[in-house]
């Protein structure tokens, strides 16, 4: 069982180095005006549901 268990370790140690791909750094891409626009209006209604929740709290 200690051969198989140090056999199958050399295979996964071999498989992965010879399957694996160099790593390519993602490029970042810009921010359009329509995805600045949907990321502002989720910040803003962000922002009114925790005064919202904070007002329903206060009133117990």
């Amino acid at each position: 069982m200690r051969f198989f268990l140090s056999l199958t370790g050399v295979f996964v140690i071999a498989s992965s180095r010879l399957f694996a791909q160099s790593f390519e750094r993602p490029i970042p891409q810009a921010q359009s005006a329509t995805a600045e626009f949907w990321y502002a209006l989720a910040c803003i209604m962000l922002v009114l549901s925790m005064v919202a929740v904070q007002w329903l709290v206060a009133r117990r």
